[in-house]
């Protein structure tokens, strides 16, 4: 494909965080971007990918696609591993193959949970559901097929696209008088759109440094926390109940503590990261516009 302008692929274009990158690209008028979804590009398939990168010769990859289902992932093991360990691993030694950079978003499930302070990129990881161990050996695959591949590590990920906790509060909100939601699980939300920019920042950036970095919005919270202040701006009268995680079994273990050191990423990268209120209140507004959206919520904190 002949532009003057670097080319940039995303994978996993109809995700949350693949969306988001379209929504911004807009901003980033030095690149020239492809999107794929699943359909267009299985990253699982080497041929394909092979074909897309001949084509493009991009000078990164943005790989957004994932299996996600955390608790289907338990009794999916296989397609689990192939999309989030396997398919990465072709990925990367594709992307090596023609000289391109390799960006990864990875997870806070690559952790066991039992931290006490924020976790940083050198911890010890040891993923407890099959899910985190997936996308744990997806990282250590893409950093051996391609030295210049830069893993974000990101958590608790929502946005006014797909399915994620935000969304899917305003509907129970809706639909129910009263909620339990788990309030000893610590950690702190990712506004996707931020996620996006970031990623756009640190390509756009004077050196790319690979290596695995950390990135969330700031603050610490609980699930129920989140919620609560949910409630708050959406003015719903749900009643919010604090439960234990031993009173919400899944079929997957979460991490008790996932709260994230991003000291690295602002370094390096001279990134600002937005408090994760300022992120939800941005996301709820943009929500709240849509069709279908009481338009009486209260945008102000």
């Amino acid at each position: 494909m002949s532009t003057d302008k670097p080319i940039l692929l995303v994978t996993g274009a109809t995700g949350q965080l693949g969306r988001e990158i379209r929504a911004v690209s807009e901003f980033y008028s030095d690149f020239h971007f492809e999107f794929f979804d699943k359909t267009s590009w299985p990253i699982e398939q080497e041929e394909i990918g092979n074909s897309i990168f001949s084509k493009f010769h991009p000078a990164f990859c943005i790989n957004c696609a994932a299996y996600t289902a955390v608790d289907k992932a338990e009794s999916d093991r296989e397609n689990a591993y192939l999309i989030n360990a396997e398919a990465v691993r072709i990925l990367a030694a594709t992307s090596r193959k023609f000289g391109s950079g390799l960006i990864h978003i990875s997870t806070d499930y690559v952790f066991d949970g039992k931290s006490s302070v924020p976790l940083k990129e050198d911890d010890p990881v040891h993923p407890i559901n099959v899910y985190g161990d997936s996308k744990q050996k997806g990282e250590t695959f893409s950093m051996i097929e391609n030295d210049q591949t830069l893993i974000i590590r990101t958590s608790w990920v929502y946005s006014e696209y797909g399915n994620n906790f935000v969304k899917t509060m305003i509907r129970l909100m809706k639909e129910r008088a009263a909620l339990n939601v788990v309030s000893d699980q610590v950690g702190s939300p990712t506004y996707a759109m931020d996620l996006a920019r970031a990623i756009l920042d640190i390509i756009s950036s004077a050196s790319f440094v690979p290596g695995i970095y950390h990135y969330s919005n700031e603050g610490r919270i609980s699930w129920y926390d989140f919620a609560m202040v949910i409630r708050d701006i959406t003015r719903s009268p749900c009643l919010i109940n604090p439960i234990l995680t031993e009173q919400y079994p899944t079929a997957a273990r979460r991490p008790a503590f996932s709260l994230l050191d991003k000291t690295k990423i602002k370094e390096i990268y001279k990134l600002e990261i937005k408090d994760w209120r300022q992120s939800l209140i941005q996301c709820l507004d943009r929500l709240r516009k849509q069709e279908g959206v009481n338009p009486e919520w209260i945008i102000k904190m």
